[in-house]
């Protein structure tokens, strides 16, 4: 009988990065850490998914000091306001019948 190894987070993360690198694919990635699930909004869920879309497009070096900078400002508003702001527009637009949805415009 063959050990079977379970992926380390380490492999894990660096898979998820690769993947992020398709921008279509970062798009969706974006898309579900807005939508809304039963617990409501998590912010913390959302700065970790746009860290790693930002490690996967610094990887493909194509990622701005403009994007850097939008980047930095939207990470402390996260980390400030726990995401009021983008809960509140979510929540807006569910109540409306909408949903956010992220697209790559490539």
């Amino acid at each position: 009988m063959k050990d079977v190894k379970a992926p380390s987070s380490t492999s894990y993360r660096e898979s998820l990065i690769s993947s992020l690198k398709d921008l279509k694919h970062a798009a969706d990635y974006i898309g579900v850490m807005l939508e809304l699930d039963e617990d409501g909004y998590n912010p913390n869920i959302l700065r970790s998914a746009l860290e790693k879309v930002v490690e996967a497009r610094k990887q493909l070096g194509n990622y701005s000091l403009l994007a850097q900078q939008h980047y930095e400002k939207l990470n402390k508003i996260l980390a400030e306001t726990g995401g009021k702001e983008v809960l509140t527009l979510i929540e807006f637009l569910n109540a409306l019948g909408y949903r956010i949805s992220v697209v790559a415009k490539d």
